[in-house]
């Protein structure tokens, strides 16, 4: 039997406010919960993007950001980091990922409290293939000009458009 995933939900500031299922909160806009996000540069400076499998709920096939995951219930936002480094991309850090910036993403079904790091690495990748088909790194460029056209997440696109103003700053 497959345990229930419990997250926190949240005000706008981040403080915990409630408990709730993964299914409850994929299914109502009006509960907040934690996010973590990571964009994963190589060493020569490409954003290193997972291809979700095809067996997903959420964007099934899309290419999104490099890690992203919940935050458990009771799990700090850099314990879950670490942990979806290390799930999703076989990534132990060596050094602690820059916080960059956090916002909050809504859309029909779910409404996120997303903390976005950035962290360049160096080392080998081993991804997890049950919820990952494919990873590869994609210059700013090759993004840029495949955005809208149905290849990313719509939480990649939105991501990806406040790192480009983030980084302009």
């Amino acid at each position: 039997m497959q345990e229930t995933e419990l997250l926190d939900i949240v005000n706008e500031a981040g403080e915990t406010i409630g408990v709730a299922s993964r299914g409850e909160v994929h299914g109502n806009n009006s509960l907040l919960h934690r996010v973590v996000h990571a964009l994963v540069f190589d060493a020569t400076g490409n954003l290193i993007l997972q291809k979700r499998s095809t067996t997903k709920d959420v964007a099934p096939g899309k290419w999104d950001t490099s890690v992203g995951g919940h935050v458990d219930h009771g799990e700090t936002i850099e314990v879950a980091l670490s942990r979806e480094m290390r799930e999703e991309l076989g990534i132990v850090p060596d050094k602690q990922p820059q916080l960059m910036y956090s916002y909050i993403h809504r859309n029909s079904y779910e409404s996120e409290l997303v903390h976005t790091y950035r962290y360049t690495h160096t080392g080998t990748i081993d991804f997890n293939r049950d919820e990952i088909d494919e990873v590869r790194g994609w210059s700013l460029q090759e993004v840029r000009t495949n955005l809208n056209n149905g290849l990313f997440s719509d939480n990649f696109e939105d991501e990806f458009r406040r790192y480009m103003e983030f980084k302009d700053i």
